[in-house]
């Protein structure tokens, strides 16, 4: 792999590594005050109306960014510009259609959504929402041209403005309006009206910043180029856009059968009280927060592996090609799978802290999401390696085969008086397990020169698993020793405190272990900015 093209790729995933987890950060400082403001009743209607909001995302923009990204980085490595800019004024085209319809839609039904739903307080939540699609879609064209042209700070910054914008918009607004008496499902609608501020903003950023960077990138191509017609260059897109929003679908769509499940099947099966599960949807919702941080590393992954592979194998370059693909599943589990083993021990001090939620559903629910978390990460960016090498159907299956099993692990714990939400907790396990299991299988089969997959999993496992058993024995010494010296008596700091410092010592001894257990090699440490340093202190 030539150096410049690796270095492309590992700083393109470190650029949009930095910035998501700080957007993850700042997601969670969105999150968890505003849970504090409004509820944990009204969090499940903020969680309905965003669940809605993501499916109709996803069939507006699941499948086109990446193909977008692909058919770009591809011509772009052949030096076709002129096709490079009818791929995006295609695919922008056609992402402002899919948007101002998602849109449109969400406002007529916003009622019946609601109702169908089995959450009718969450109407004015969905209805402050549906702008912010058409918004997203736009963005997400200028998004995916930017990426396949190897640059991702225009996508970097437009989020972190999202962000920003949802934290300073979402919560001000939540606060006045509880403030003035309003309910907690239209705090929720406040606090989903920073969404919808962030996309607009986020959308205003990324116009311009596009097209300075097009001008930079604007060079004569070497050779004719002829671009393809408007309708081939659109055919092309949905051919491989529409597998991805397929296979992507699946999943929002189980996750909306889940929310009605979760709903459905506390109140028939159990005979709890619709406020009741309202409630326990509410904490499980508070949950995905922290269950979801893993991902942040998968993004980046995801978003910088796809261009990078398809422009190798443009360029017919297979080694080069699975080189990105070790480093993109090596780099992925060096970095989820401490934050899941970390967040499944701590997870009832960590719910306790920060919501202070001290129902032993809510521990249990994080601890079993955090492996779950884990899956995602896997999922996320085995889908990519697949749809980067043209096999964009393969993940439809995998998918739905694991959207079926989480639905019946669902529909059979949820019904168990002593399982009850966990039991959703648990089905988003097996699904993302199942799927993960079969994407590695199909990419073992299907990829060129594809390294031994075993290796690039098994030493991150062995550190973090040390990790974790460290963390919760400096749990439990910290809250032994606060307890002793009298220290937050009562309150949510005696659960937050230690967790945050147990985190610091496990952070450390991680670092440590992955040095003895050599989980990373000298010449995988130097593709990351100052790594070479970092290689030599570590003794490498």
């Amino acid at each position: 792999m030539s150096q410049r093209k690796k270095q492309g790729f590992v700083e393109g995933a470190a650029i949009l590594t930095a910035s998501t987890i700080l957007i993850k950060i700042l997601g969670a400082v969105f999150k968890i005050p505003l849970s504090n403001i409004i509820g944990k009743s009204a969090m499940g209607d903020f969680g309905v109306a965003y669940n809605i909001y993501a499916l109709l995302l996803t069939l507006s923009t699941a499948g086109l960014p990446v193909a977008l990204s692909r058919m770009v980085s591809e011509a772009d490595a052949l030096g076709r510009r002129n096709q490079v800019r009818r791929t995006f004024v295609v695919a922008r085209a056609a992402f402002f259609v899919l948007g101002m319809i998602s849109t449109l839609f969400m406002l007529i039904f916003s009622r019946y959504l609601a109702d169908f739903m089995g959450s009718r307080e969450a109407e004015a939540a969905i209805s402050t929402l549906a702008p912010a699609l058409v918004c997203v879609c736009l963005m997400s064209a200028y998004r995916g041209y930017t990426q396949g042209l190897g640059n991702m700070v225009p996508t970097s910054v437009s989020q972190i403005i999202e962000t920003l914008c949802k934290v300073v918009f979402g919560l001000s607004a939540a606060w006045i309006l509880i403030r003035r008496g309003q309910s907690g499902s239209v705090g929720a609608a406040g606090g989903i009206f920073g969404v919808t501020v962030g996309t607009v903003l986020g959308l205003v950023y990324i116009v311009p910043a596009t097209l300075r960077l097009d001008r930079k990138h604007r060079q004569p191509s070497p050779s004719p180029d002829v671009p393809e017609g408007r309708g081939e260059t659109l055919k092309k897109l949905i051919l491989i856009g529409v597998p991805i929003i397929i296979g992507s679908c699946v999943l929002n769509l189980v996750a909306m059968v889940d929310t009605k499940m979760i709903f459905g099947r506390l109140q028939n099966a159990l005979g709890y009280s619709y406020e009741t599960a309202r409630s326990l949807y509410g904490t499980y919702f508070n949950s995905q927060t922290l269950y979801n941080l893993p991902s942040a590393f998968a993004v980046p992954m995801v978003t910088s592996a796809i261009p990078a592979i398809a422009a190798y194998l443009a360029e017919r370059k297979t080694r080069d090609a699975a080189q990105v693909l070790g480093a993109s599943l090596k780099l992925m589990n060096l970095l989820a799978m401490p934050m899941a083993v970390g967040m499944g021990v701590l997870a009832a001090p960590l719910m306790g802290g920060l919501y202070g939620d001290t129902d032993p559903a809510a521990g249990a629910i994080l601890s079993v999401l955090s492996a779950a978390g884990y899956g995602v990460c896997i999922m996320m960016v085995t889908n990519a390696i697949l749809q980067a090498y043209g096999h964009e159907r393969l993940p439809i299956l995998t998918i739905a085969a694991g959207g079926v099993c989480k639905i019946a692990v669902n529909y059979v714990l949820l019904g168990n008086p002593s399982v009850n939400i966990v039991g959703a907790a648990v089905g988003n396990v097996a699904c993302y397990l199942v799927i993960s299991l079969l994407n590695l299988l199909l990419i073992r089969r299907k990829a060129p020169d594809c390294p031994k997959l075993a290796p690039l999993f098994l030493r991150p496992l062995l550190a973090s698993l040390l990790m974790g058993g460290c963390a919760w024995g400096a749990y439990v010494l910290l809250r032994s020793l606060f307890r002793s010296m009298g220290l937050f008596q009562g309150g949510r700091l005696l659960f937050l405190a230690p967790a945050v410092l147990a985190v610091i010592v496990g952070v450390v001894l991680y670092l440590v272990f992955v040095v003895l257990f050599r989980a990373i090699t000298r010449e995988e440490l130097e593709l990351v900015p100052k790594g070479d340093k970092l290689a030599r202190l570590l003794r490498l």
